[in-house]
């Protein structure tokens, strides 16, 4: 009998964490960093809002966080491990999620990008042309020649 696996304390993964900081360098390192964030268990920010929209009062209901800049452009925040979610935004509230459920939420919320760890250590932009792609459930997966293809769970069969 194997021991059950520890509960899982908010930690990133080292690995994923360093797959982010190479992103930057080449368009492989950006494609290795999304296939390596297909499979990570990522921290989506909840806040609590009131009946009337707004964040003070007694909490109704929870709602994702929006990011928006001053060109209109909106986007959705994911976090890596808990020490970067607590240091941008203490009062949210880590709601566990995979890259899949991120970028659905993206796409519902009309969002312009996909933000993973965006205050550092190592951040990483996901556009839509992207996160729509795997909001449909499909998996950014490495061939063995070097190239790179979507992985799709096969349809029930009949």
């Amino acid at each position: 009998m194997s021991d059950p696996e520890p509960p899982d304390r908010g930690d990133a993964d080292p690995a994923l964490r360093a797959l982010l900081a190479g992103a930057s360098e080449s368009d492989q390192g950006y494609l290795r960093a999304v296939a390596a964030l297909c499979g990570a268990r990522l921290l989506l920010p909840i806040v609590p809002v009131c009946a009337d929209g707004t964040d003070t009062g007694a909490a109704e209901q929870m709602r994702t966080v929006l990011l928006s800049t001053s060109g209109g452009r909106s986007a959705i925040p994911a976090f890596t491990g808990v020490d970067t979610f607590s240091a941008w935004k203490p009062d949210a509230r880590p709601l566990l999620c995979r890259l899949d459920e991120v970028a659905a939420t993206a796409v519902e919320a009309g969002a312009a990008a996909v933000l993973v760890d965006f205050q550092g250590p190592a951040g990483l932009v996901i556009e839509a042309s992207l996160f729509t792609e795997l909001a449909a459930g499909r998996r950014l997966v490495a061939l063995d020649d070097g190239g790179w293809a979507w992985l799709s769970a096969a349809p029930p069969a009949p």
